[in-house]
């Protein structure tokens, strides 16, 4: 127990941590972690991210450089060396673990899509859980075959799986996909939103999408909408109100003559470059920074070639506004655009559709900038449409003029490759439902090899050593980087290990580096026999005189030999036979154990059965006995109708007659399926208020009385369910609704009713906050659990800032004392944050969804209604 401890406080005792500070990576944080890796044994170089030398970091000390990003300066020459660049997340792994976590699924290149993806597959078939877990893993995810806190997503056909019902129990953070989630990212290289292919009731299972999905926004685009900005954004610099710059602090900047820019905009750069710390210079060979408009003219390639940072006016204001470095390779539209476009784009009429805000700006810019012809309008003269969604008018005008319709990865990739991606590529044509494209848009980068092989080869003719060594860098970072596949131009770093050598360490060295480095004991070295000169035999003159001595060993010694070895085999004969005996769970499993073992017990009988002839004429006749035929088993017809039960009284206290009476429906084309799942109808006695009735008339189910199931099974065939429309005036007047009515509004909100309405539900309520919450969240309110301990909290607003005036805030609840304790606290927080507060019984929400219509009524408040 305390060498596992000895070994945990040396951890990162061979390791020295470089930070990177950026806006996911506070000094707060690195101090934070700082102590931990210090406490077991690391060393943290250069905390503070401005202490670096004036060539970069010392590699020949780094061993581990974290960064939530790889848009920082020396990343090319980390990558030259192999430095792993990982996470803030992998120090808390390798501490979990107890040994240094791998590096690749902890990596933050964006191109890793699925790093901090931790899958297990649940009820899909084996062949594709294989390919998506391959596929995750190559794109840096990680895959568990049990249920932990670790994993994030479960791949699963339906929530009936064990593992999905462990996640729902244990309530466990992860999220519970369909496979169409991976085959859709994987389709497109990009990870994109979870939210249509979620459990247990996805959209993408719907079978009409609808026609409008949220355009989202993108932070990739953010300053980097333009190649050609029109002005310098931020404060007025005349005012004195932008702060000093410390990203230009020890920097000389050249900005070309191509940019056209004014006099004035010029010497606001130069003194905004001066103020903080850096210098403006008119010569390529010292400047660091080179701004230009174009990629072409000797000062460009001079630049280029000797490895300086080169980027346009677009980058250049981006690094002023947000005073952070960034690649200007990462946006497309931070580096200088091509004179001419891209090759083959200058015969193109494109336009735009289902993108909007930032994403079609940029777009269109995008368009211009390779060469091509940008319309606001569709003609049939246009040669390429760019949409986000396989759907609207210009989408169905494409398909009936027969233009190709792409997603705007054709554009971006021939772009970032300069040159002219082919159209038939999957990626390019792919349209996931319910999902738009528009979220994962800005997130191609330019790639530096294809720059330097087209527009600036070769290097300069009398290179000053640092401009060497920057040459060097970025060729070995190339060579260091994944060739080909669906990572290509990744680079995964190396860990430092201690150094082994086994001609040379001790067995206390080796003992000692094992633990050191694996966290495990070291396995004994096999001992190896002396090796000395042969001593000279003595003539022995009885017997012949010429006889060779015998040189076989006495039948004791060879006992002993056999003993030794036996003894050294001992550990893995006992393994062997504890594996031969593990059987296979659910008759699945990985290959071994009994499996193995039987297979090579049979294919040993089978090999003496064939050496053998009479077994071989046994054989032989027992093939001439044919077996019988099996019994075909009889198809069931296909599912043409999904119901979900409620208050069925038919099989209450009665699970033969549930069984048989469910097979004999689907033998009808009838499916019962459980509540989450999409169905057709919602089979009630009456009009009830149950989980179930009131989640599926969320959903706009036609809603059935349960006489229809009843008389399909009494005459054993499927009758028309229209006949069977719920019909109940008395309940109806009750609870004062038209079911109707209620019906067809449902299908008019699409499960957006309570759409943004916030509504909190103490935890001591009747019954629980999980109906509760099932009902609210079908209706797509915002629901939380309030108690005494809850952090909950809503922003404080200031009203005059609050333009739309105070909105109704919900709070579920008894009146119990408990309960009557918690009120005053979520008032003064309702109040704080410019909101209302109102504090009413479960029937409000009970009743808002029955009616499907939003309203407020204060007989709802707690006080008016348990008088």
């Amino acid at each position: 127990m305390a060498g596992q401890e000895d070994r945990s406080s040396a951890l990162f005792s061979h390791c020295h941590f470089f930070f990177i500070k950026n806006t996911d990576l506070s000094d707060s944080l690195i101090e934070e972690l700082s102590d931990t890796i210090r406490k077991f044994g690391g060393n943290v170089l250069n905390k503070k991210h401005g202490t670096r030398g004036e060539d970069g970091l010392s590699f020949k000390t780094v061993s581990h450089i974290i960064a939530n990003t790889i848009d920082f300066p020396e990343y090319t020459q980390a990558t030259a060396a192999m430095i792993p660049v990982v996470k803030t997340s992998w120090i808390s792994a390798s501490l979990t673990k107890g040994k240094l976590a791998q590096i690749r699924p902890f990596t933050p290149d964006p191109r890793m899509f699925l790093s901090d993806v931790v899958l297990s597959c649940a009820d899909i078939p084996q062949s594709d859980a294989d390919a998506i877990i391959g596929a995750t893993l190559a794109m840096g995810g990680m895959e568990s075959s049990s249920i932990t806190r670790a994993v994030t997503h479960i791949c699963a056909l339906s929530m009936d799986h064990p593992k999905c019902q462990m996640a729902i129990e244990k309530k466990l953070k992860c999220k519970i996909v369909l496979p169409h989630w991976f085959d859709d990212c994987f389709k497109l290289g990009k990870k994109i939103s979870e939210n249509p292919y979620l459990l247990p009731d996805p959209e993408f299972l719907n079978a009409n999408p609808g026609p409008m999905t949220e355009v989202p926004s993108s932070q990739h685009l953010v300053g980097a909408t333009s190649a050609r900005p029109d002005h310098l954004p931020g404060p007025s610099l005349d005012e004195g109100d932008r702060p000093d710059l410390n990203v230009f602090d020890g920097k000389t900047i050249m900005v070309s003559a191509d940019l056209g820019i004014t006099t004035r905009l010029k010497e606001i750069i130069g003194l905004l470059v001066a103020r903080g710390g850096g210098k403006i210079t008119d010569q390529v060979e010292v400047c660091d920074w080179f701004i230009c408009q174009y990629r072409d003219g000797p000062q460009y390639i001079a630049a280029s070639q000797a490895g300086k940072v080169v980027g346009n006016l677009s980058w250049l204001f981006y690094v002023i506004t947000h005073n952070q470095w960034t690649s200007p390779l990462r946006r497309l539209l931070h580096y200088p655009v091509p004179r001419g476009g891209i090759p083959g784009f200058d015969k193109t009429r494109i336009t735009v559709s289902n993108y909007a805000g930032e994403a079609r700006i940029y777009l269109e810019n995008l368009i211009q900038a390779a060469g091509g012809e940008f319309t606001r309008t569709m003609r049939s003269e246009n040669t390429h449409l760019i949409t986000a969604r396989n759907t609207g008018e210009k989408f169905e005008a494409a398909r009936d003029w027969q233009i190709q319709s792409v997603n705007h990865l054709w554009i971006e990739e021939s772009y970032a490759k300069s040159e002219m991606q082919p159209l038939t590529e999957g990626k390019y044509i792919s349209f996931p439902e319910f999902t738009n494209l528009g979220e994962i848009i800005g997130q191609t980068p330019l790639e530096e090899p294809r720059l330097r092989a087209l527009y600036y080869p070769g290097g300069p003719k009398n290179p000053s050593p640092s401009m060497k060594r920057k040459r060097k860098a970025i060729e070995m970072a190339d060579e260091n980087s994944l060739s080909d596949g669906p990572a290509a131009g990744v680079t995964i770093g190396r860990q430092v290990h201690k150094e082994f050598d086994v001609m040379r360490d001790s067995d206390v060295e080796y003992a000692q580096k094992t633990s050191d480095v694996f966290g495990v004991p070291a396995p004994k070295r096999r001992a190896t026999a002396e090796f000395a000169t042969p001593a000279k035999g003595r003539h022995v003159r009885t017997g012949k005189e010429n006889e060779t001595p015998s040189t076989v060993s006495s039948s004791r010694s060879a006992k002993d030999k056999a003993l030794n070895r036996l003894s050294f085999l001992a550990p893995d004969i006992a393994l062997y036979e504890k594996e031969k005996k593990r059987g296979l769970k659910d008759g699945h499993g990985p290959w071994g154990g009994k499996r193995a073992a039987d297979f090579i017990d049979r294919e040993n009988l089978n090999r003496r059965n064939v050496s053998s002839p009479s077994a071989a004429a046994e054989e032989k006749d027992t093939k001439t006995d044919k077996r019988p035929p099996k019994k075909a088993r009889p198809t069931l017809p296909e599912v043409e109708v999904r119901v979900v039960l409620t208050g069925f009284q038919r099989w209450v206290n009665n699970k033969n007659a549930e069984d048989a009476d469910r097979k004999l429906l689907r033998e009808l084309g009838i499916a019962v399926v459980s509540d989450g799942q999409p169905c057709d109808y919602l089979v009630a006695p009456s009009l009830v208020r149950t989980v179930k009735f009131l989640r599926n008339l969320s959903k706009g189910a036609t809603i059935v009385s349960s006489n229809w199931i009843e008389d399909c099974l009494d005459a054993k065939e499927r009758v028309a369910p229209v006949k069977y429309i719920l019909k109940d005036r008395e309940n109806e007047k009750k609870f004062g609704i038209s079911l109707t009515t209620s019906v067809s509004r449902a299908r008019a909100n699409k499960g957006k009713l309570l759409k943004g309405v916030a509504i909190y539900c103490t935890a001591n309520i009747k019954n629980g906050p999980d109906g509760y919450r099932a009902i609210a969240e079908a209706n797509d309110a915002i629901f939380l659990v309030y108690g005494p301990r809850s952090k909950i909290t809503i922003r404080p607003t200031d009203p005059e800032e609050d333009e739309g005036g105070p909105e109704p805030v919900y709070l579920l609840s008894n009146t119990s004392s408990e309960e009557r304790k918690l009120w005053p606290k979520f008032e003064e927080m309702a109040r704080n944050g410019n909101m209302e507060p109102r504090i009413v019984a479960a029937d409000w929400l009970l009743d808002v969804v029955m009616d499907q219509k939003v309203s407020f009524d204060k007989k709802y408040l707690v006080l008016n209604f348990f008088k």
